[in-house]
C-alpha cells in the first residue's frame, strides 16, 4: 500500500481514468496532485499545459513528485483533428519527459499509458506483448510513435509503458461503446444502432485498471511494456443480453452498415500473463456488475 509520504503527479487527472485513479490512490494513502490544463480548482491540482515546456518545468519544480502517471491524451479514436492528436499524444509526452530531466527530477517511476490500439488488427485471437504493432488509425499511430520516443529515455528515467485494452465504468463519455449502449437503456430507448454484434472484445472494469496501475507503481518494474487487460473475451451480443435483463426490456438492435468494418477482427483479447507475473493475482469484476454500476450511476 502507499503511504502519505508518496506523492504522485497525474496528468489528465480530470479525465475518466484520472478521476478513478486519483480516488483509488488517495484511498490507498497516497498524496495525489493533478496536472490540469484549465484552472486548478482543487487544492492538490496544479495548472500546466503539455504544449508549454516552461509550465511543465514550473509545475514539476513545485510538486517534486515521487511518481508520475501520464494519462493526458486524446483518446477518442474518431477525433477529427489529426494534428491535435499527434501534438497532444506524442509531443506532449516528449515535453513532459524533457521537463522532468530539465529540473533534475529523480522520480521513482514514470508510468506512461499507451493503448492496445497499437496492435491494429493482428491475425491472432489472443494478443501478448510480443505481437508486432500495426496501427490502423491516427490515434494508434500517435501512441506507437510516442512509445518509440519514450523508449529513448529508458536510460535516463525509470519508465514503464502500459497498453490498456478496452475498459469502462461509471462516468465514461457516452461516445464510447458500452456507455452508449447503457445510456440507451437508461433512457428507455426502443432501438439502438450498432455494428457487428458477434465481435468479441476484452473489456475491463476501470477499478481493475487503476488497481493494476497502483500495483505497478508499487512494484520494482521499469523498462517494460505491459498489457493491461482481463484476458476474457465478451461478445457485443452478450452485453445486449445482459442489459436486457438489467433494464427489464429487450431493445431492438439495428445493424448500421457504417459501423461494420470490412476487415473486422472477430476476436480481440489481451494476454495478461506478463501483468500477472509482474504484480500477482488480478482482481475480477463480472460484466453484469460492471454494466449495473454504469446503469445505476
Amino acid at each position: 500500500m502507499g503511504s502519505p509520504s508518496k506523492t504522485v503527479l497525474i496528468t489528465g487527472a480530470r479525465g475518466f481514468t484520472g478521476r478513478s485513479l486519483r480516488t483509488h490512490l488517495q484511498t490507498a494513502g497516497w498524496r495525489v496532485v493533478g496536472l490540469v490544463r484549465e484552472s486548478a480548482h482543487d487544492a492538490d491540482d496544479i495548472c500546466a499545459d503539455l504544449m508549454y515546456p516552461e509550465q511543465l518545468r514550473a509545475a514539476l519544480e513545485t510538486v517534486q513528485p515521487d511518481y508520475i502517471v501520464h494519462l493526458a491524451a486524446i483518446t477518442f479514436v474518431p477525433h477529427g483533428d489529426p494534428l491535435e492528436i499527434y501534438q497532444t499524444n506524442l509531443l506532449g509526452t516528449l515535453n513532459l519527459l524533457d521537463a522532468i530531466l530539465a529540473i533534475g527530477g529523480q522520480p521513482h517511476k514514470v508510468l506512461i499509458t499507451s493503448s492496445a490500439n497499437v496492435y491494429g488488427n493482428p491475425p491472432v485471437e489472443v494478443i501478448d506483448e510480443t505481437i508486432c504493432p500495426a496501427p490502423v488509425n491516427h490515434y494508434a499511430n500517435s501512441k506507437l510513435a510516442m512509445e518509440h520516443i519514450v523508449r529513448t529515455y529508458h536510460d535516463r528515467l525509470p519508465i514503464l509503458i502500459t497498453r490498456p485494452f478496452n475498459y469502462t465504468g461509471p462516468g465514461q463519455d457516452e461516445r464510447f461503446l458500452i456507455p452508449k449502449i447503457v445510456s440507451h437503456y437508461r433512457q428507455q430507448q426502443p432501438t439502438i444502432e450498432l455494428g457487428n454484434l458477434e465481435v468479441i472484445r476484452d473489456f475491463s472494469d476501470v477499478r481493475f485498471i487503476v488497481e493494476a496501475y497502483r500495483r505497478l507503481l508499487d512494484s520494482a518494474v521499469t523498462g517494460e511494456t505491459v498489457n493491461i487487460c482481463s484476458g476474457v473475451g465478451v461478445a457485443l451480443s452478450e452485453i445486449i443480453e445482459s442489459m436486457n435483463r438489467i433494464a427489464g426490456y429487450p431493445i431492438e438492435v439495428r445493424v448500421n452498415p457504417t459501423f461494420v468494418r470490412t476487415n473486422e477482427v472477430h476476436r480481440l483479447i489481451g494476454d495478461n500473463h506478463k501483468l500477472r507475473r509482474l504484480i500477482g493475482a488480478l482482481p475480477a469484476y463480472s460484466m453484469d456488475d460492471l454494466l449495473m454500476s454504469i446503469y445505476q450511476s
